[in-house]
């Protein structure tokens, strides 16, 4: 028997294209249900570009952290998106789920750069506006 010099399922993953997320925040997809087969996370990373912001948005059902790698970043959270924390370059930070926020920029000429994980292999299929849409 000949054995296989690649453990079963181990892949190396980079980052292809730019793929524009729910949040309105280009993404590079890394580990995902969709590119690798992982069943329990995700991780990306997420470019905000100068002075930019997320859509307020929340994720359902799901964990989120945060990595900053570069750029400094704020952080409005809440029902009224009443609360905020600044991350900076080399900090973590953790979302619950469900919890309604949004991402800002604040380098009006410089990107900001982070590692995004989820403890879901399709976080995007759970992420939702906020406020959500009146019933109609």
């Amino acid at each position: 028997m000949k054995a296989d010099p690649t453990p079963a399922g181990v892949q190396a993953l980079r980052p292809g294209r730019e793929l524009m997320t729910r949040q309105q925040l280009p993404y590079f997809v890394g580990i995902s249900g969709r590119s690798v087969g992982a069943q329990g996370l995700s991780m990306h990373l997420v470019v905000i570009p100068p002075g930019a912001r997320s859509q307020p948005h929340r994720h359902v059902g799901h964990e989120t952290a945060i990595f900053v790698l570069e750029g400094r970043v704020l952080t409005r959270w809440g029902e009224a998106l009443e609360h905020e924390v600044v991350s900076e370059a080399g900090e973590f930070l953790f979302v619950p789920p469900g919890v309604p926020h949004e991402a800002v920029n604040l380098s009006p000429t410089e990107p900001a750069r982070a590692v995004v994980a989820r403890n879901d292999p399709a976080e995007q299929d759970r992420v939702e506006p906020w406020p959500p849409a009146a019933p109609g």
